[in-house]
């Protein structure tokens, strides 16, 4: 038997169990001939069905974060975890600022929280100056944080103000 007859044999009797009829691309289009060839097209297309995405290093990548904070940021419920997100890229940022990583320079200063807390109350119809619930901190006994309760509470005047 020669080589080329064991082949086509080998085809047949797929073609005949049935293992060409559910190919992943089936009735869609061949990719574009006039495209530049990819290397890497093989990790694209799997790193896509995967759900994964490209992680920059350097600068890119610390743009890319500052970006994702401010989200994260403007999506925050309270201004301490506002502050908590952009104090921490703030300080990656001045690292990188200080002692730049060789590639492309960030292009970006460190994010103006007080602005940025400004646009995040007007956005929620906040004033800048809201009284903060501080009788439900646990404070310790002798504290003079309690004492300051204490006589707020007896003069009247609201405590935290």
């Amino acid at each position: 038997m020669s080589f080329e007859s064991w082949v086509d044999r080998q085809i047949r009797e797929a073609e005949e169990r049935g293992d060409f009829t559910r190919l992943p691309g089936i009735g869609e289009p061949l990719p574009d001939e006039r495209a530049p060839y990819d290397e890497l097209w093989w990790m694209k297309r799997k790193m896509t069905q995967e759900g994964l995405s490209v992680v920059a290093s350097g600068s890119l990548g610390l743009r890319k974060e500052a970006e994702d904070a401010l989200a994260e940021a403007a999506a925050a419920p309270s201004e301490r975890r506002v502050r908590a997100i952009l104090e921490l890229v703030n300080e990656k940022i001045a690292a990188n600022l200080r002692m730049p990583p060789p590639g492309p320079p960030l292009g970006r200063a460190a994010i103006d929280i007080d602005a940025f807390l400004r646009e995040w109350r007007e956005a929620r119809g906040q004033s800048a100056r809201e009284p903060r619930p501080t009788d439900d901190l646990p404070v310790p006994k002798g504290s003079w944080l309690r004492r300051l309760r204490k006589t707020s509470h007896k003069s009247g005047t609201p405590s935290g103000s």
